[in-house]
């Protein structure tokens, strides 16, 4: 694995954890605007790690074709 996906793949990690944790967060009460808040950037930052990861398995599988 080249540092370039390792990278990727930590990046990935972070946003994910982060995505997870704004939605995790929404549990206890809050006030409607941030609600939106953590759901808007929750979802987005999820999704990109999602994204992310899928994109540095792509680049390490290419890597390794001859």
């Amino acid at each position: 694995m080249s540092l370039q996906v390792a990278i990727m793949y930590a990046v990935a990690a972070v946003l994910a954890l982060v995505g997870a944790g704004l939605l995790l967060a929404l549990a206890r009460p809050r006030g409607p605007a941030a609600v939106y808040v953590f759901r808007m950037v929750g979802i987005m930052a999820l999704a990109g790690g999602v994204v992310l990861a899928f994109s540095a398995t792509a680049m390490w599988n290419w890597s390794l074709q001859p």
